[in-house]
């Protein structure tokens, strides 16, 4: 058996030491928040299928996604215009070329449209929820499988406690009922906090398409459920909206995709479609 740490171990133990590092640098992050106004808050269509669209420079699997040339704020703008409900923020900077700098620069150019942003990293400390607020963020990504229950426990209140909408990550069906235990302590607006399926495998890093559909019926009903990772087309929008998705998050996709704002509104409407088909057919899942 290999001594090589997995993926999330490897990036759980880099958050930590930037997290060391910005608690240094910025000891009084706390007092800069006050009387900061809150930033959009996250809110779903009631056709019943919206999307999550990425920013992401990098991914290990892909390499880099983003030539010197592309215009980050042109690419958020272009989201917006697309229909997102809200923009992932990859702020990740080992791995993925996320920064801090583009959770801001987004929310920024964000704000008139009143398109919420969210930080998408390894998140292990409450501290670093403080910095996505600071950044503008109106929520966060939090992978259920890298934090014990005490640590996932205190994330969400602090969550709670700053106003952030969450989105819980889970790989299987045990990081699920994970994710639903803490979910019933949520006391929050439970539209804000969502439970996705990131279809990617941990150890190859390739994508499982088949997990999204399988997982999609044992996430609880009360909350929304996001697809993650491999979406690729509209079609492919439909068939998880037809499992019984309420959103899906792409980034991949829309990065490569010379049109993200036809890319990501073709798939917003094909599952919405496919949405309204489910309901019309009596199928709340």
């Amino acid at each position: 058996m290999s001594d090589t740490p997995d993926f999330l171990t490897q990036m759980a133990l880099s958050s930590a030491a930037r997290v060391a590092h910005a608690k240094n640098a910025l000891p009084d992050l706390e007092d800069r928040l006050q009387n900061l106004p809150m930033p959009p808050k996250l809110v779903l269509s009631p056709a019943g299928f919206d999307l999550i669209m990425e920013l992401k420079l990098a991914s290990p699997a892909y390499g880099s996604l983003a030539n010197s040339s592309l215009d980050l704020q042109a690419q958020v703008l272009a989201y917006a215009r697309a229909g997102a409900a809200a923009v992932s923020v990859l702020t990740e900077p080992s791995r993925f070329q996320g920064d801090l700098l583009h959770l801001s620069r987004a929310a920024e150019v964000l704000a008139p449209s009143a398109v919420p942003a969210m930080r998408k990293d390894f998140l292990v400390d409450p501290y670093q929820l403080l910095e996505a607020r600071l950044c503008g963020a109106s929520g966060v990504l939090l992978i259920v499988r890298m934090l014990t229950d005490e640590s996932l426990s205190t994330l969400l209140s602090q969550a709670r406690r700053l106003g952030l909408f969450v989105l819980l990550e889970t790989f299987d069906e045990i990081d699920i009922k994970r994710a639903q235990s803490h979910a019933s302590s949520w006391t929050a607006d439970k539209t804000q906090l969502l439970i996705g399926v990131n279809s990617r495998d941990l150890t190859t890093l390739k994508v499982v398409p088949d997990r999204l559909v399988q997982l999609a019926s044992l996430l609880p009903m009360e909350h929304p459920r996001v697809a993650e990772s491999g979406l690729v087309t509209a079609q492919d929008a439909a068939i998880l909206s037809a499992a019984g998705y309420n959103l899906a998050l792409v980034g991949s996709a829309l990065m490569a995709s010379a049109d993200p704002v036809a890319l990501g509104g073709a798939m917003i409407e094909a599952g919405r479609a496919a949405a309204c088909r489910r309901l019309s057919e009596g199928v709340y899942r």
